[in-house]
């Protein structure tokens, strides 16, 4: 589920701008001649982690998303219409269009997590932060979705924070790495029950040489 956006919002910026040129020169170098405007993916995420640096340092603070004025500076950057860099941007969830918490707390809900208690995660997370999905603290630290299969089903139930993976999760672990995020402290993303990747919970069966290291 995407947070609602508005192309025409009051907090819509009137105008951004790169502020490093030779990153884009060399994200859009990595493409043939003819081929440029494939760079409109990495462009799209640049500018949301743009966002994201300013929004760190903003009272209330916010996280990465991407205005509609850096779109339209992709589009004039790369020579093509506006409407395309708005279908890329529309289509795929990662790609935030509204301003969303520092931490962007995605609630896997698809069939194994949802099997394996999702609906408790989500409660407990809306229970510690005093919002419900689809919405931000007043803060400005966290925003809470629900969202599907993000392909970590064999540790499920699990949650993506902005970049990272947190899986094998528990309503009392959950609350408890919510808690470390809002002080500051960095939390280990991957299985939060102990166990190596994606190995059998009874333990490793190949490759245990590997797992001891």
């Amino acid at each position: 589920m995407k947070k609602p956006f508005d192309l025409n919002a009051p907090y819509q910026p009137a105008t951004f701008a790169f502020p490093d040129k030779d990153v884009v020169t060399e994200i859009i170098s990595r493409y043939p001649e003819g081929k440029q405007q494939s760079a409109v993916m990495p462009l799209l995420d640049l500018a949301q982690r743009l966002m994201g640096e300013t929004g760190a340092t903003s009272n209330p603070v916010f996280g990465g998303w991407i205005p509609r004025a850096a779109m339209d500076t992709i589009a004039e950057t790369l020579g093509m219409p506006k409407t395309k860099v708005y279908e890329v941007a529309t289509f795929y969830s990662m790609y935030n269009l509204a301003p969303v918490g520092k931490f962007l707390v995605q609630v896997c809900a698809t069939s194994p997590c949802w099997l394996c208690g999702s609906d408790k995660i989500r409660k407990a997370c809306e229970s510690k932060l005093g919002i419900h999905a689809g919405e931000t603290t007043k803060d400005g630290m966290f925003t809470l979705v629900e969202v599907e299969c993000l392909g970590a089903c064999v540790n499920a139930p699990m949650a993506q924070i902005n970049d990272d993976f947190y899986e094998d999760l528990t309503e009392a672990r959950t609350i408890e790495i919510i808690d470390a995020l809002a002080s500051g402290k960095q939390v280990p993303a991957g299985p939060q029950n102990g166990r190596t990747g994606s190995m059998a919970l009874s333990g490793a069966t190949t490759l245990t040489d590997r797992v001891k290291a």
